[in-house]
């Protein structure tokens, strides 16, 4: 590594205070975005894309780590791995967002029936149940449906427009029983959309 950094006329310092610490800061920010997709992935079950992501995320941890080691008395190394670090799960989580993989399980309960807000999921095909329940306060009204992650933001904005205080609550979805909503069919349109993000 000497050799090279003499051959392209760089000076140790330069190498040493901000080459290097710029490396460890990208080799962060690479290694904990794929830690984030990673997790993203375990969670809507996805197992054949885990274990590369995994590989990559620990290989290049292993790189950024020794280079700490080997700058042991350099301060920056030690700030550009953290800041690395910070701004790689911002990354993974922006990634995460805009991917939106798999599907969630969305609650709304209301103190009453919202038949605008079914008719919309009737007209856009959302599969969902609608029940009676007792709340603190007296009868409520429990809407359940799953739908794709990119779906969501639509669904929200639609709620919100028809009970601004509707209460609703969004969790994972791993599995679901019907074929036909089965996340792990999901994998043509996370290619289209990972390739289609990636040429612009």
């Amino acid at each position: 590594m000497q050799d090279l950094i003499q051959t392209l006329g760089i000076s140790d310092s330069l190498f040493d205070y901000l080459i290097m610490p710029l490396l460890i800061f990208l080799a962060r920010v690479t290694d904990v975005s794929i830690n984030t997709l990673r997790f993203m992935f375990m969670m809507n079950g996805k197992k054949n894309i885990v274990p590369i992501l995994g590989f990559f995320e620990a290989l290049i941890w292993l790189l950024a780590i020794g280079q700490i080691f080997q700058n042991v008395d350099n301060p920056l190394s030690y700030l550009a791995y953290a800041g690395g670090f910070a701004t790689g799960t911002y990354v993974g989580m922006t990634i995460d967002e805009k991917l939106a993989l798999g599907r969630v399980l969305v609650r709304v309960i209301t103190p009453k029936p919202l038949p605008i807000l079914l008719e919309f999921m009737k007209e856009n095909n959302y599969r969902f149940t609608n029940v009676g329940g007792e709340g603190r306060y007296g009868k409520v009204n429990l809407l359940f449906t799953v739908m794709k992650r990119d779906q969501l933001q639509e669904f929200i904005a639609k709620v919100k427009a028809t009970d601004e205080k509707a209460f609703y609550t969004i969790e994972s979805v791993k599995r679901v029983s019907e074929e036909e909503l089965n996340i792990m069919e999901d994998k043509p349109r996370f290619r289209s959309k990972l390739f289609s993000r990636a040429r612009t």
